[in-house]
């Protein structure tokens, strides 16, 4: 059995995601009313800049597992992808990169999505990797070698494939 099998399991006996970043497993309980209803309403706000230069589609889909190269299988909020992920893993997990993540901060997870998550997605190259604090209403926008860029909710960021979004 492999980690997928594994976390899918552990998520239908218990209620409990499972993922792995790096060789560190963690684990989070199933998101809040409040955590899911913001996760929908910045999905509506995702949408292809009309100055784009890059023809990404700027699809964007809720808390699925994506394997990542290193073998590690995280679960984002928000994965944005420029195209479509492939008809045979559509049904597992996915091995397309996406181009942006979107996560939202749960108390009492708050290391794991920002001292684990954050830094893990920018290793695998992912360019750009958000965070809404609900508490203090802070979006932290992280981009490969460059500094982290700070803001009050709601703010409307422009990604590097082209995608916006308000969070």
């Amino acid at each position: 059995m492999d980690f997928f099998e594994l976390a899918q399991q552990v998520e239908e006996l218990s209620g409990v995601k499972l993922e792995m970043a790096g060789g560190l497993t963690t684990w989070e309980a199933f998101p809040s009313y409040k955590h899911q209803d913001r996760i929908d309403i910045i999905r509506q706000t995702i949408r292809r800049r009309t100055d784009a230069i890059y023809d990404c589609a700027c699809k964007h889909i809720s808390d699925i597992y994506i394997k990542f190269p290193d073998d590690s299988i995280k679960r984002p909020d928000i994965a944005i992808f420029c195209r479509e992920p492939d008809e045979d893993e559509q049904d597992g997990a996915v091995t397309l990169l996406p181009e942006a993540i979107i996560e939202i901060i749960s108390k009492r997870y708050e290391d794991k999505d920002l001292k684990v998550g954050v830094p893990f997605y920018l290793s695998q190259g992912i360019l750009d990797v958000v965070t809404l604090d609900m508490v203090t209403s802070t979006v932290t926008h992280f981009r490969p070698e460059q500094p982290e860029q700070t803001y009050v909710s709601p703010v409307t960021l422009l990604f590097a494939c082209g995608c916006e979004a308000t969070i």
